[in-house]
């Protein structure tokens, strides 16, 4: 099985304990958290990589750090990774949980690629026009690329809407090449 089916059986699994705890907001923060600390400290990474650690050791470990700080199923959860052999997961199941928790509450992502910076009311005038084409609350994520020459183009998934002038004049190009203008 492919990790990131693996990390979305994981992070389906993680939501459904946040569902249980009325907290799923508060469950994407804390996984989150523990990604951010698995990709940046060097020490955890280390100690969660190590095969010269027993998973039993990790586990007594995960247990006594976080006993106080995390909810008790997420300290289980993070044993059941250990257990497993998925704690290396961890980062790509904090994506896939936001994923789960963005369509839950009903909110997409969006790469928009315009031409030049835009101003913030732009921005958000995207972002409405974008929201309503969808029917979900679209975050846009603005990116600059001067050779789509103007417009936009934005992706969504696999979804890719080119309304940009590089687009259109090679179009019309090839309009003009089969001479149907």
């Amino acid at each position: 099985m492919r990790d990131a089916t693996i990390a979305r059986n994981y992070a389906e699994t993680l939501f459904a304990l946040g569902t249980k705890a009325e907290d799923i907001g508060g469950w994407g923060k804390t996984i989150t958290e523990l990604a951010t600390a698995v990709e940046q400290n060097p020490t955890l990474r280390l100690f969660l990589e190590s095969p010269r650690i027993s998973a039993a050791e990790k586990t007594r470990v995960l247990g006594q750090a976080f006993q106080d700080r995390l909810p008790r199923l997420m300290v289980r959860f993070l044993q059941t990774l250990v257990k497993h052999r998925r704690q290396m997961l961890i980062p790509e199941i904090a994506r896939e949980y936001h994923d789960i928790l963005d369509a839950a509450e009903g909110r997409m992502h969006a790469r928009v690629t315009l031409a030049r910076e835009s101003s913030e009311a732009d921005v958000r005038a995207i972002g409405a026009q974008l929201s309503k084409l969808f029917g979900k609350d679209v975050i846009p994520h603005l990116a600059i690329d001067p050779s789509i020459l103007g417009g936009v183009v934005v992706n969504v998934g696999d979804t890719v809407l080119d309304g940009s002038v590089r687009k259109r004049l090679g179009t019309l190009r090839r309009r003009m090449l089969r001479g149907s203008v």
